[in-house]
C-alpha cells in the first residue's frame, strides 16, 4: 500500500518542520501553494493523504481540497487552519469533505496520528475498490462463462460488447467504469427466464404473440431483479433495467425517465447493443452509424458522436509489443484465451459462438461434446499471439 502524502502550506518554515518530523514515516511531498499542489497530484499520482493549510494566496484550502475531492476522490483530505471559526469548519466539511480538521499550531505527533488514520481510511477505500472492480467482476465473469456454455446465443457477444464499452468509457472519462463493464457482461441475464421456444422464434424472425412479446419486453426487469440479489451492484442493476430505454423516453420501462435521467451506462449500451445487431459482430462502419441516425431520437447524441469518433475517427495506434497471427485449427487444438476470428457454426448454419469471443475452457469442452452429435464448420479461425515475433522482440530488447 502507498504511503505518499502531500503537505500544502504557503509558510515554507511550517512545511520544512512538518516534513522533518514525517519523512521517516511517510513518502512526503510538499507544495507552497495550491496550484503547485494540484500539479504534483496530477503528475505523480497515487497520493493517499493530502494535508492543506486554509489561508493561502490565490486558492484557499477549501477550494483546493474541493478540487482534490473532484479529481482524486479516494485521497484522504486533512485541513489545518489558524482561523478555527465555525463557518470555516462548516465550509471545509461541506465543500472539501475533509477527514480531519485541526487548528494551528498542530503538534507533529498529533498530525502524524491523523495522517496514519488517513492512510488507514485510504487503504480501506482502495481495498473496497479492488473488491468491486476486480474480485466481484472476476466472479461475475465466471458466472457468465458458465451461462455462456448453456446459452450460446444469449451470451455470445458479451466479450465484444465489453471491449467496445471499455473504449467508450475511456473516451468519456467515465467514473466507476467497472459498473459498465459488469453490466455489459450481465446485460442479457434476464433472457434465461424466456422459454426456449420463444427464443427460437426470435432467432428465426417469427412474429411473437402478445404474451410472448411481453415476456421479451420484461427481460431487463427480470435481469435487474436477479442482479439486485448481489451486494454492491445496485448501480449495475439500474443499467440493466434501462438497457432498452430510448433517450427520448420511449421503450421499456414505460416510466417518466428521459434523457440524462437514464443511467449513463444504459445510454452507452443502448448505442453499442444496437450496433452489434446491425453489424453482426463486425467492426462498425459509416453505414452502421447511418442506420442508427435514422432513429437518432433513441440515442444520447453525445454518446453517439463519441462512438462514431471511437470507431471511425483517426486514433493514434500504439505499436504492439506482441504481434498476432490468424490460425485455422481444429477444435482439439483450441486454447483457452484464443480469440475467434470468425463465427463458429453448425453445418446447417446455426450460430454457436460469435466472432470476437474469447474462448474459455468450459466452451472448449462443450464444443468437443457438441461435435460428437453435430458437425461443426472446421477449421476454426482464431487470433493468437505470434510466439516467434514475441521471442524476437524479447531478444532485441535484451541486447
Amino acid at each position: 500500500m502507498t504511503s505518499k502524502i502531500l503537505l500544502v502550506d504557503d509558510d515554507v518554515r511550517i512545511l520544512a518542520g512538518y516534513s522533518r518530523h514525517l519523512r521517516n514515516s511517510f513518502e512526503t511531498w510538499t507544495a507552497s501553494e495550491a496550484k503547485q499542489g494540484l500539479n504534483i497530484l496530477n503528475r505523480e499520482k497515487g497520493f493517499a493523504v493530502v494535508v492543506s493549510d486554509m489561508s493561502m494566496p490565490g486558492m484557499d484550502g477549501i477550494e483546493f481540497l474541493g478540487a482534490v475531492k473532484s479529481s482524486f476522490p479516494n485521497t484522504t483530505r486533512i485541513m489545518l487552519t489558524g482561523n478555527a471559526d465555525q463557518q470555516t469548519a462548516i465550509d471545509a466539511v461541506n465543500e472539501g469533505n475533509i477527514f480531519r480538521f485541526y487548528t494551528k499550531p498542530c503538534p507533529p505527533e498529533t498530525l502524524k496520528k491523523a495522517i496514519e488514520a488517513g492512510l488507514e481510511q485510504y487503504n480501506l477505500i482502495m481495498a473496497e475498490k479492488t473488491l468491486l472492480e476486480q474480485t466481484l467482476a472476476g466472479s461475475v465473469k465466471v458466472l457468465v462463462d458458465i451461462l455462456s456454455v448453456a446459452a450460446w446465443e444469449t451470451f455470445g457477444t458479451r466479450k465484444l460488447l465489453r471491449g467496445w464499452a471499455r473504449g467508450i468509457a475511456q473516451q468519456l472519462d467515465m467514473p466507476n467504469s467497472w459498473e459498465l463493464d459488469v453490466a455489459a457482461m450481465l446485460l442479457p441475464i434476464g433472457q434465461i427466464a424466456v422459454p426456449a421456444e420463444v427464443t427460437a422464434k426470435i432467432q428465426a424472425g417469427t412474429p411473437l404473440t402478445t404474451v410472448e412479446r411481453e415476456m421479451v419486453d420484461r427481460v431487463p426487469e427480470v435481469g435487474s431483479k436477479l442482479i439486485d440479489n448481489i451486494p454492491r451492484l445496485q448501480s449495475v442493476s439500474r443499467i440493466v433495467y434501462f438497457q432498452n430505454k430510448g433517450f427520448d423516453g420511449s421503450g421499456y420501462p414505460n416510466d417518466l425517465a428521459v434523457g440524462k435521467d437514464i443511467p449513463l451506462g444504459a445510454r452507452i449500451l443502448k448505442v453499442l447493443v444496437d450496433l452489434t445487431k446491425i453489424t453482426q459482430g463486425e467492426a462498425p462502419n459509416q453505414a452502421a452509424f447511418n442506420e442508427l441516425g435514422k432513429r437518432s431520437n433513441l440515442y444520447d447524441p453525445e454518446i453517439l458522436a463519441t462512438a462514431q469518433s471511437f470507431f471511425l475517427g483517426e486514433k493514434d495506434q500504439p505499436t504492439e509489443e506482441i504481434t498476432y497471427e490468424i490460425l485455422g485449427i481444429e477444435i482439439d487444438r483450441l486454447l483457452a484465451g484464443d480469440c475467434l476470428a470468425t463465427h463458429i457454426r453448425t453445418m446447417d448454419g446455426t450460430l454457436i459462438l460469435a466472432m470476437g469471443e474469447e474462448i474459455t475452457l468450459a466452451q472448449i469442452e462443450k464444443l468437443r461434446n457438441l461435435r460428437k452429435i453435430k458437425k461443426l464448420t472446421e477449421p476454426i479461425f482464431v487470433q493468437r499471439p505470434n510466439a516467434k515475433a514475441a521471442k524476437a522482440l524479447a531478444s532485441s530488447v535484451a541486447t
